[in-house]
């Protein structure tokens, strides 16, 4: 088994990632950067330089995807391919999904330094999007990659400000056909070092966590509309409350929830009102409904059930129902193999670690679907994630690194 020196990574490490996130740093010390927006670029290109900084061959793909690549002697053979996402949620933090891409230009960096060209070609991929942040589409660089996305099904897509996807796109310089396409068949594996938006490892002392399965998830847009009316004259019984109604769906909800699994979550985390004036009954809410869980037909259930009694509510309370699911991600589970060769190198270090599920969407899991893929966690603090005080301590984010080096030491060379 290889061997790495610890000194070697946790700086480089650190600095790059305090590095990557002044692009798009906030007033409170979070990261903002959205796809394709001007931060978004500015990180993209930022990070291209340091690629090709460390000696690795650099290129865009069409839908903004962003590789670094080191040759390997076998030039026939397929690509293993590592990172994560460059986009983050407004005012996230600056661990999320940053650490992967990283990981992977450091480790690229020293395996290139310390063993020479490996056999099979290695690639860092820094992917254009993850979050569905700006617009209401997830995995828009892994979903390109493996097919699952196209510009077909992004053209009436727009964001909050009434921009169209495809402009956006336009507007940084892909999609343009500039760049190669991104859809690609040489691919052999996927390796995502990710830290875990979770406290469970730091709970139970575990430097790493690898990943057994991927939760499946549903997101939802919910529009209930009413009728506005002033708020003084009009009597409780003759109302059509849109907020109300959104009210009692929004409780329906979370109770219904409670009572079907332990291990299902269900969460409200955006919602809008219109016209949004304080004296006056409103004539819409729409809010959104995210519902996670690791078995596909538990989720359908559920969200049957769930908005069965949605109809209902609506009916009694006099408003109208539409409900638009735009997300629908099943559970995915990660690759045998790839996750028994991170269990025994962790074995043969002694390196403490936990066999998980994530709770989390990640794009292992839409890799996953049309080749090997391995996801792996490292602690971070007190669980928080998508805020300004995610942390991982710096010796965290080594152990996680020098795991990473030897597994693709082991696969490529």
């Amino acid at each position: 088994m290889m061997k790495t020196d610890p000194s070697v990574l946790s700086k480089p490490a650190n600095q790059m990632i305090e590095w990557l996130s002044s692009y798009g740093q906030t007033e409170r010390n979070g990261v903002t950067r959205l796809l394709y927006d001007e931060k978004w670029q500015e990180a993209q290109q930022a990070l291209k330089k340091e690629i090709e900084a460390v000696g690795l061959a650099s290129y865009f793909d069409d839908a903004g995807n962003l590789y670094g690549r080191l040759e390997g002697s076998e030039k026939a053979s397929p690509v293993i391919l590592t990172g994560s996402h460059i986009d983050t949620v407004k005012d996230g933090g600056k661990y999320d999904g940053a650490y992967g891409v990283v990981a992977g230009v450091v480790a690229l960096d020293y395996l290139s330094q310390k063993y020479g060209q490996p056999k099979q070609t290695i690639e860092v991929v820094s992917l254009c999007e993850e979050e569905g942040s700006r617009f209401p589409l997830t995995y828009w660089g892994s979903g390109t990659i493996t097919g699952l996305r196209t510009q077909e099904q992004v053209g009436k897509v727009e964001d909050n400000l009434g921009i169209p996807f495809i402009r956006a796109m336009n507007e940084a310089g892909f999609g343009l056909g500039r760049f190669r396409e991104a859809k690609r068949n040489d691919i052999n594996c996927f390796i995502e070092l990710h830290i875990e938006q979770g406290e469970i490892l730091e709970r139970e002392n575990k430097s790493i966590g690898v990943v057994s399965h991927i939760v499946g998830q549903r997101r939802y847009n919910v529009t209930v509309s009413g009728e506005s009316n002033h708020a003084g004259t009009t009597p409780m019984p003759y109302r059509k409350d849109a907020v109300h109604t959104a009210a009692v769906l929004i409780q329906a909800l979370m109770e219904q929830a409670k009572e079907t699994d332990p291990t299902l979550v269900a969460t409200v985390g955006r919602m809008e009102i219109k016209p949004n004036i304080p004296n006056v009954i409103a004539r819409q809410a729409v809010f959104s409904i995210d519902i996670r869980h690791s078995e596909e037909a538990l989720l359908e259930g559920f969200s049957v059930k769930v908005f069965e009694a949605f109809k209902q509510i609506c009916q009694k309370h006099q408003t109208e129902l539409h409900i638009e699911n735009w997300m629908n991600e099943q559970p995915v589970k990660m690759c045998e193999k790839l996750s028994a060769l991170s269990t025994a190198i962790l074995e043969k270090e002694e390196v403490p670690y936990k066999v998980m599920t994530s709770g989390a969407g990640h794009d292992s899991q839409v890799f996953g679907q049309y080749m090997p893929a391995c996801l792996l966690f490292v602690p971070s603090h007190r669980g928080i994630s998508h805020s300004p005080d995610e942390y991982t301590k710096a010796e965290d984010l080594e152990k996680g690194i020098q795991l990473l080096i030897k597994i693709l030491y082991e696969l490529a060379y």
